[in-house]
């Protein structure tokens, strides 16, 4: 088969690859027909690559049709529509039982200290082949995939593996009260949905800030008060510039829906660019032990947020030894909540939106739709936020 491959830095190729297989009674194989290009893939194309091997396959936000399944996935069959959510989870262990899939016991990658595995993302979280690829082996199919109905293209079910729970989620840890107003900090896929759910979930005013001239009007277009950052000569102007939107306190929460390589963080850049000029293995000790993150982000939705707010972190962070302002967060009493978006938590209550009136707007969500073949140009046309790049989905 044909799937993307990871091959060093900012590097990724489409390869001939061997078939998957069942290798597991609780395995199943997916023919895939549409897969997402993922912000956080990004963060193995540039900052995580001490933890990738050449040849590894990337992606995880597959969707497709069952080819086969194992004899101990009773709720699958050949010809079944699914969705892959891009943990893997076992459904049954203390963590799955209570709404945690993200740290599942059955499938933590122990010897990285890391929570459950996932698709196509490093060793880190236990080099499973991903999804950007003609065919994909799911373990523990037995909890994992979504059956989803035929009839509406890929697009209107596809986010259910990523996006969407993680967007929701996000807005759920942000705990905007009703009538109220929460900020969001990157207007990439994940920062856009965040903004559509928060408004379709009540909230009276919501502001997304981003300096992509196409990711702001597509927020406006739905109803976002957007602040282009490229408007502002400094942090503390921008940061004037919404709390006099928001009553002069700020808004109730912020969503850091960016991570790691936020800009405006050129000190942590450069020690990034740094490590991966060392060996792997030194690399990857030094990420471990003193990786720090770009965290411009993170300290604009601390200085945002309202005294008594709250801070919900979807973007991707990575450091070991970040400077965190803990004094402005216990005087301001700031809560903070973070985590991979625990997919089938919330499955169920994104699914009724996923209807022919789709409130959401997922049918038009993606940007661009390409060829698996063209998976390098499409990497880096959304790394480079070009051609209005928002949300890519491949196509093998």
């Amino acid at each position: 088969m044909r799937a993307v491959t990871w091959q060093g830095k900012r590097d990724v190729r489409v390869e001939t690859v061997p078939d998957p297989k069942i290798e597991q009674a609780t395995d199943a194989v997916i023919k895939v027909t549409s897969t997402g290009l993922c912000g956080s893939d990004l963060h193995l194309y540039e900052v995580l690559t001490p933890f990738m091997t050449p040849g590894d396959i990337l992606g995880h936000e597959p969707m497709g049709i069952v080819e086969e399944a194992g004899s101990e996935v009773p709720g699958l069959k050949p010809g079944d529509r699914v969705v892959v959510p891009f943990q893997i989870a076992c459904g049954h262990c203390w963590m799955c039982a209570s709404g945690l899939p993200t740290q599942c016991e059955t499938t933590q990658v122990r010897e990285e200290g890391m929570g459950a595995a996932l698709f196509g993302y490093s060793k880190l979280y236990g080099s499973v082949p991903g999804g950007q690829a003609e065919y994909l082996r799911v373990p523990q199919a037995q909890f994992g995939p979504i059956k989803v109905p035929e009839g509406p293209p890929d697009d209107r079910f596809l986010y259910l593996s990523d996006v969407l729970p993680t967007a929701w989620q996000a807005v759920r840890y942000a705990d905007v009260p009703p009538g109220g107003s929460v900020a969001v900090l990157g207007l990439g896929p994940i920062g856009d949905m965040c903004c559509r759910i928060a408004l379709h979930q009540g909230a009276a005013q919501v502001v997304g800030v981003d300096l992509v001239p196409e990711r702001l009007q597509r927020a406006r277009e739905r109803g976002v008060e957007v602040f282009d950052l490229n408007g502002f000569d400094s942090h503390d102007g921008l940061v004037d510039a919404v709390k006099d939107r928001t009553s002069g306190r700020g808004p109730d929460a912020v969503i850091d829906a960016v991570g790691t390589e936020a800009h405006g963080s050129p000190l942590a850049r450069t020690q990034q660019q740094a490590a991966g000029l060392l060996p792997k293995a030194w690399a990857a000790r030094l990420h471990q032990k003193a990786g720090t993150d770009r965290l411009a982000a993170l300290y604009l939705a601390i200085d945002l947020v309202r005294r008594g707010g709250t801070v919900s972190l979807s973007g991707v962070y990575g450091g070991a030894a970040d400077p965190l302002p803990m004094m402005t967060l216990f005087d301001r009493q700031i809560q903070l909540r973070m985590g991979q978006a625990n997919v089938r938590r919330w499955v169920d209550d994104i699914l009724p939106l996923l209807t022919d009136e789709d409130p959401l707007g997922v049918d038009g969500f993606a940007t661009h739709h390409v060829p698996l073949a063209d998976a390098p140009h499409a990497y880096k046309m959304f790394q480079q936020k070009q051609d209005g790049a928002v949300k890519v989905v491949m196509r093998p």
